[in-house]
């Protein structure tokens, strides 16, 4: 198969533990783009983070932020997909998680505005389970959620307890069937659980599919490499799936290889060396 697109998750993936992307990554995917095979980042980060994440890299790479619910170029940050909650389902997400003493972290495209996510409380309340700290930055404090107006929503974040947020996360899809798209992260070991709730077509692969439809590639020619639930889509529905060594346990199911190595030890350099043949 002579494959044309290849999309990599950042956490647990593409960056080491210490948020850094080893040398050999840097390498590969250098060799890669001068071979003709787009790379494009893929990740839940906001796109200002996945951006300065990956400059390292020097190539001019499509960032799919917020789990594909926003889309830009590195090069000139044109937007290129937006998939925003209307604003009704996002006041109704903000209502129903009160109910149950959730507090969400909002994240926004506000990016020319200075900011990407939105709290109510103190950066360093409790309910923000370590998701927030008081040295974030980009983010902008609000009294009530349900007085935003701007329509801009990209994800609605809950953190804490796992078992809790899967309840909460069942309760939305029965009482609002169809409305939102959603997953629960597992392995952000600092956060803990991290229930995040978009618009219906928002995940990873449908923003990887769109983007690849416009250049005339297809599924099949597409390669997907993540670690966590939210790679799972991507991972199943590429031509090859490629799951981290160091993935939950639902990725490594999903997968049809997974790396010999870690994302500490440049898992995705090892394993795309393999696969596409190439001496580097």
């Amino acid at each position: 198969m002579r494959y044309k697109m290849i999309a990599i998750d950042l956490d647990g993936t593409l960056l080491n533990d210490n948020k850094k992307i080893r040398k050999e990554n840097i390498d590969l995917i250098r060799k890669i783009n001068d071979n003709g095979i787009e790379i494009v980042i893929a990740t839940g980060r906001r796109y200002w983070s996945a951006k300065n994440l990956t400059k390292e890299i020097g190539i001019d790479i499509v960032i799919m932020a917020n789990n594909g619910n926003i889309v830009r170029k590195v090069s000139n940050d044109r937007l290129l997909i937006t998939k925003y909650l209307e604003l009704e389902d996002f006041y109704t997400l903000v209502e129903q998680g009160r109910k149950k003493g959730f507090y969400p972290i909002v994240h926004v495209n506000h990016y020319h505005e200075g900011y990407d996510m939105m709290i109510e409380m103190d950066i360093d309340d409790i309910k923000y389970s370590s998701y927030m700290n008081k040295n974030q930055d980009r983010y902008k404090q609000i009294d009530d959620f349900l007085n935003y107006k701007d329509g801009k929503v990209l994800a609605v974040c809950f953190s804490g307890d796992i078992d809790k947020l899967e309840k909460f996360e069942k309760m939305i899809k029965e009482l609002y069937p169809a409305k939102y798209s959603s997953h629960i992260m597992s392995k952000l070991t600092i956060v803990g659980g991290l229930l995040e709730i978009m618009h219906p077509l928002g995940s990873k692969w449908l923003s990887i599919k769109e983007y690849a439809f416009d250049k005339g590639i297809y599924p099949k020619e597409i390669i997907a490499i993540g670690d966590d639930n939210n790679d799972i889509e991507m991972i199943k529905k590429a031509g090859l799936g490629i799951g981290m060594k160091n993935g939950s346990p639902k990725v490594k199911e999903a997968a049809d290889i997974i790396t010999d190595k870690t994302n500490n030890e440049a898992g995705v350099a090892h394993i795309l060396r393999k696969i596409l043949k190439l001496d580097i």
